[in-house]
């Protein structure tokens, strides 16, 4: 009888072990950040950003870590302002290869996926994630060749689901606030050059892949960086107008995975 005592209760420790709290990588920061006092309460929501492999090489700050940790934290802050979500102040760094990590993030983000290159284990563990529920939004990528390395790792990902723009009518833009006449959110290295795009990514996309039932499993937000958005929300240089349309377009994002 105590040994199947001592096998219930090591069940659930072992499922507290295979799920990482809050991480710093300190050697990996694009943005360095004050960490929050509050950086490990447990909350409804918290924000995960995927750390991945990059195209030609491997685990990269320059890549997966643009913007981080200032914008994730950023945002949060206006997550908490702006909603009833019960929201972590500090983000959480995902990987695909770290067991069943993922799964205890239901929604996950992603910066510069025009340089991403998952191994096929990790296409696999993604595929999983979104057809268990997840919710993936993938930002700051421009240009045509960014598009192709991004659609390359994304094909085996979901080789049967096509990529299509997401309608205006769609709920994903209208769950909280109505974002019909969407703006380019641009990155700061852009406006400096008084221009809102970046190489030949002159034209901002919203698109998606949906599931079986219709609901957006991938948000593709391309020739465009909520990111930055965020990141530089405090700054006054930086168009409000963009800035306002990063956050609630953010938020509705956030909604809408954890209502469909």
């Amino acid at each position: 009888m105590a040994k199947a005592t001592a096998g219930l209760i090591l069940i659930p420790f072992l499922a507290l072990l295979a799920q990482h709290g809050f991480r710093e990588f300190p050697y990996e920061e694009y943005n360095p950040a004050p960490v929050p006092r509050d950086a490990h309460e447990k909350t409804e929501w918290a924000f995960a950003r995927l750390r991945y492999p990059i195209f030609g090489g491997p685990f990269g700050g320059s890549s997966w870590g643009i913007d981080f940790p200032k914008a994730d934290r950023h945002f949060v802050q206006g997550v908490r302002r702006l909603t009833r979500i019960h929201t972590r102040s500090s983000e959480q760094v995902v990987d695909l290869d770290e067991g069943d990590d993922v799964f205890y993030w239901p929604w996950l983000y992603a910066v510069e996926v025009g340089h991403w290159d998952l191994s096929d284990e990790e296409c696999k563990k993604l595929r999983e994630y979104l057809l268990r529920g997840g919710f993936f939004m993938t930002d700051d990528f421009h240009g045509t060749r960014e598009w192709r390395i991004f659609t390359a790792t994304m094909s085996r990902v979901f080789p049967d689901r096509p990529i299509v723009e997401i309608p205006s009518k769609d709920p994903i833009f209208h769950v909280l606030y109505d974002l019909d006449d969407r703006v380019q959110v641009a990155g700061t290295a852009a406006l400096e050059s008084g221009v809102t795009y970046e190489y030949d990514g002159v034209e901002p996309h919203w698109r998606g892949i949906y599931d079986d039932k219709g609901r957006v499993m991938v948000a593709i937000c391309w020739n465009q960086d909520n990111g930055d958005a965020w990141e530089w929300a405090d700054s006054p240089e930086y168009p409000e107008k963009m800035t306002g349309q990063a956050y609630r377009l953010g938020i509705n994002y956030i909604i809408y995975s954890m209502t469909h």
